[in-house]
């Protein structure tokens, strides 16, 4: 019988091995092994397929058994987990029919016959045979831990975690160290219970089923620490974030139960800075954790709103700068060691919100990684009020990131020993491999979704099984003194010395006087007016011959070489209009670097730029090598670093703002590749960039370029919604502005950057697509080397003392009623641009209202629908400001829900109609073609 055909897969090459070991040495295996093999034949690849099957004969049984066995062993590693009891209510595993001996038609006596290196591995290396071996396997793979690991398939990993897994290296708890654990657990549970005491009914999403969590991060962080880490970054929810808070972060409890208390007193001066502030079990934190003088490692929790895992992308945003260094000139160095990610998920998050699918795919791309992130799924087995089977179509939360080989580890919340080899584990294999890990925390909800809730409407079942299960901190004495580790009445002595403390600091607060500091309280907004931003005509002549330089023997592609040709010219004649877009860009970019600031440019097709613009890295066409001409500037003081990222916006908007609040003397941009896209980062954009001002006290500068304008392309691609902008507009908590021209795109970047430090604000800009190489955008290189940013353009056409009426616009509709003939014939009319729509222009506009002595009325013209665009933010401004004087007008296309007709023709007549009425006389809106006039009582 050809025994060889019995084997498949790793089985077949495992027991070739044992036996080629066996052929060399006889005495390298064991008795047992060596007295199957001295009955076999050496494989033979000449066997027939379908020869007659031999007589079954003992050797052949003895096979078979061996078989049977290497497969169950197999199968016990990879599908161990089913039969793992993972939840501390009771629930049975659902278990695996090829987990058990019948499927293999072995029996106990027989597995006690044969070798225990049939089974492999650490469990089987002091089993006396395969019987014992694989009930050590058994003890590990379907005890309290579910290790799900089949998805790795790197064999060195494979091969570390199954050795790691086996050997239960960090699996021992000494009586001082488990004694601690209980001093822990003891404070994690007694907060809990004594605000749930002193404050009924108050919400706090308490920690309490999944206490664990504490411990935990106490034994990744200590690790950090010790394997000197700079920082440690904890992103999570609200679920047990006042508890991390008080443990984790260090925040007092004095200072936690006075926000119980909810003191008010006299918060003007916060209000006079638009501080809103944020609920308690938003907050953020931040911890030195110290020995002696030194200072081992800080502990960074950033605020998070209650949109969950939007701060999964934000974490690991500012632990890619804390890697990074960006002081030298050219590519920023990456540090895997300078910091921790750490990310807290909700088990129906995990699976439900597509930010963690998101953050997870950025995990090993370029110029996002951050060498490996531990994630702790807080599994309530509930989501509100929502079951797993509701919420998921998979077995466990965490099976997404089987896809992303992520290994995972499912650990029962109330095995404090699993909890920590579990998180000793995802350690180790982080530091090793530099990649993400699951810790899968089951455990439960002592309480509804919040303190308030009633969850026995919706589970009563469950809720029965809770009020009836001890807390862990209860079982885990009972387990010590089961053990003699500690003494009767001690667990409960610790319980009444903390209940005591914290009732006299509750005491001790009086509200009056309690004010908390440790808010961040931002600096003044709108402070900076005018900062210079010009370069000087030699300068820029330097820096533009710098960047045409190319590797020698670099071959470009072909149809670079012309527009290069010409840029290197740009600059040769000063009083020209030379300068187009992505010329002013670079020559901003590159004097941005000499300034000594460093530049992180990401987002869609970045690289080359969506309209082929760009082309800030360049590709050898016969060898595919890359070349950065900006990582290559001779002038540089200060990094530059471009991407682009994946087709992800929420989560790479969400990681640049991350970045950005990290490194916030960094210049950094995201660029979408339309404008539209930016719609699906919207929860960024309220809950983080334009609000974390005012609720958190973070002062976020990041850069958002949002190509935008309506050019007959349909309604996607064409509108960046700056309504949706304008309607957060409040406090001075952001910039927007619209340049038309590329010295103004030069000049605003240049100023962004002057006020970093002493006004950082988000910039929001829009800009343009067909016009990036228009002639009336272009301008001449002594409007970079002389001008500034102009917030308001006035028309250098027109005379002021003839002109009775003044258009306004923005953007992309000033070329066409720039280049309109009957805008040629009109001596009584002005076209000027707003360029900067928030902060509102006021002083500009009144000055330029001013100017024209001879108004007789305002018109406000966009390209956009009525109800979108920019109308409903600029009519009650312009009302205020022209304070009945003159009338004002609207003409534009009307209210639509869509921002663009869908057709290039009807576009290009509704257009021309929209033109011809600006100029005209006539005060009648043609609704049929799209237009409609408004006379605004002012």
């Amino acid at each position: 019988m050809d025994f060889w055909g019995e084997f498949h897969g790793p089985n077949s090459a495992y027991v070739l091995d044992l036996y080629e070991r066996f052929l060399e040495d006889p005495s390298s295996v064991d008795e047992q092994t060596r007295q199957i093999f001295e009955r076999w034949k050496p494989p033979s690849d000449a066997a027939p397929v379908s020869a007659p099957p031999a007589d079954r004969s003992v050797s052949g049984v003895d096979l078979e058994k061996a078989v049977a066995v290497a497969n169950l062993a197999r199968a016990i590693r990879i599908y161990g987990r089913l039969a793992a009891h993972l939840d501390p209510l009771g629930s049975p595993p659902p278990g695996d029919p090829s987990l058990d001996l019948e499927f293999y038609g072995l029996t106990e006596e027989e597995l006690r016959q044969l070798p225990a290196s049939l089974v492999g591995g650490p469990a089987a290396s002091a089993a006396p045979n395969a019987f014992e071996a694989i009930q050590a396997l058994r003890y590990i793979y379907h005890g309290n831990t579910g290790y799900d690991l089949g998805q790795v398939v790197d064999p060195e990993e494979r091969e570390w975690l199954r050795e790691t897994v086996e050997s239960r290296q960090f699996c021992n708890l000494d009586p001082e160290a488990s004694r601690a654990l209980l001093e822990r657990l003891t404070q994690v549970d007694t907060l809990e219970k004594f605000l749930h005491r002193s404050f009924p009914g108050k919400t706090r999403f308490s920690i309490e089923g999944l206490d664990m969590m504490v411990p935990i991060l106490d034994k990744v962080i200590q690790f950090a620490a010790d394997d000197d880490f700079c920082m440690v970054f904890l992103g999570m929810a609200h679920r047990g974030r006042i508890n991390v808070l008080a443990h984790i972060l260090g925040r007092s409890y004095e200072e936690i139960l006075a926000e119980f208390k909810d003191p008010g007193g006299d918060d003007t001066a916060w209000q006079e800075l638009g501080w809103t502030g944020d609920v308690k079990y938003h907050r953020g934190g931040r911890r030195l954790l110290s020995d002696e003088d030194e200072v081992r490692v800080v502990v960074s929790m950033p605020p998070n709103p209650s949109h969950l895992e939007y701060i999964n992308p934000v974490v690991e945003g500012m632990a890619r700068a804390a890697d990074t260094s960006a002081d030298n000139p050219g590519m920023p160095r990456f540090f895997p060691k300078a910091s921790l990610p750490i990310l807290i998920h909700g088990d129906a998050a995990f699976t439900g919100e597509g930010i963690v699918a998101e953050t997870l795919n950025l995990s090993q791309l370029d110029g996002y990684q951050t060498a490996g992130t531990i994630h702790i799924i807080a599994n309530n087995q509930l989501g509100f009020t929502t079951l797993p089977e509701e919420t998921r179509s998979s077995m466990f939360s965490s099976d997404y990131a089987r896809g992303l080989r992520i290994p995972v580890i499912h650990v029962n919340a109330d095995d404090p020993e699993a909890c920590i080899e579990a998180a000793c584990t995802g350690y180790a294999y982080r530091k090793k491999f530099q990649k993400d890990f699951i810790i899968d925390l089951i455990g439960y909800r002592r309480f509804g979704h919040n303190e308030g809730d009633e969850p026995s409407f919706s589970q009563p079942e469950m809720y029965q099984l809770i009020e009836n299960h001890p807390p862990l901190r209860s079982l885990w004495a009972s387990r010590l003194q089961e053990r003699g580790v500690i003494e009767a009445g001690w667990a409960d002595e610790l319980v009444n010395r903390q209940m005591r403390e914290l009732q006299v600091i509750l005491d001790a607060i009086v509200l009056e006087e309690h004010r908390d500091e440790s808010i961040p309280i931002p600096p003044p907004r709108g402070a900076a007016r005018r900062v210079p931003t010009t370069v000087p005509i030699e300068s820029l002549r330097e820096l533009n011959e710098a960047l045409m330089q190319v590797p020698e023997g670099f071959e470009l592609n072909r149809k670079l070489e012309r527009p290069r040709r010409r840029r290197k010219t740009i600059l040769d004649a000063p009083g020209e209009p030379t300068i187009d877009w992505a010329a002013a860009e670079d020559l901003a970019f590159a004097s941005i670097l000499a300034d000594g600031v460093p530049i992180r440019l990401t987002g869609q097709d970045t690289e080359r730029g969506t309209f082929s613009q760009r082309h800030a890295v360049l590709h050898d066409v016969k060898t595919g090598e890359k070349f950065i001409p900006l990582q290559a500037l001779p002038q540089a003081k200060a990094a530059y670093e471009v991407y682009n990222s994946p087709l992800s916006e929420s989560g790479a908007v969400g990681f640049e703002f991350g970045f950005n609040i990290q490194a916030p003397e960094r210049l950094v941009l995201w660029e979408a590749q339309y404008g539209d896209f930016v719609n699906i980062a919207q929860p960024v954009i309220d809950e983080f960039l334009l609000s974390a001002r005012a609720k958190w006290g973070q002062t976020p500068s990041l850069v958002l370029l949002l190509p935008h304008g309506n050019e007959g392309q349909g309604p996607d691609h064409t509108s960046a919604r700056p309504e949706r902008f304008l309607q957060l507009a409040a406090e001075n908590n952001f910039r927007l502005a619209f340049p038309t021209t590329a010295s103004q795109y030069f000049h605003l970047l240049r100023r962004h950057v002057a006020l970093l430090k002493t006004d950082p604000l988000p910039l929001i800009v829009l800009t343009p697509k067909g016009l990036l190489r228009h002639p009336l955008t272009a301008s001449r290189p002594l409007d970079l080397a002389e001008g500034s940013w102009q917030r308001v353009i006035d028309d250098e056409t027109a005379d002021s003392g003839q002109v009775r009426r003044l258009v306004l616009c923005s953007g992309r509709i000033f070329v066409d009623l720039a280049g309109s003939p009957v805008r040629q014939e009109l001596t009584d009319l002005a076209v000027a641009r707003v360029e900067q729509l928030y902060p509102f222009a006021q002083e500009e506009l009144s000055e330029l209202f001013e100017k024209y002595a001879q108004l007789e009325e305002v018109i406000w013209t966009q390209e956009e629908p009525q109800n979108l665009g920019f109308w409903d933010f600029m009519r009650p401004r312009l009302i205020e400001l022209i304070a009945g004087r003159w009338p004002l007008r609207y003409v534009g296309r009307r209210t639509s829900s869509s921002p663009a007709e869908g057709s290039g023709a009807w576009y290009a007549s509704n257009q021309k109609t929209l033109i011809e009425q600006v100029f005209s006389d006539e005060k009648e809106s043609l609704v049929e073609k799209g237009v409609v006039v408004e006379e605004v009582n002012v």
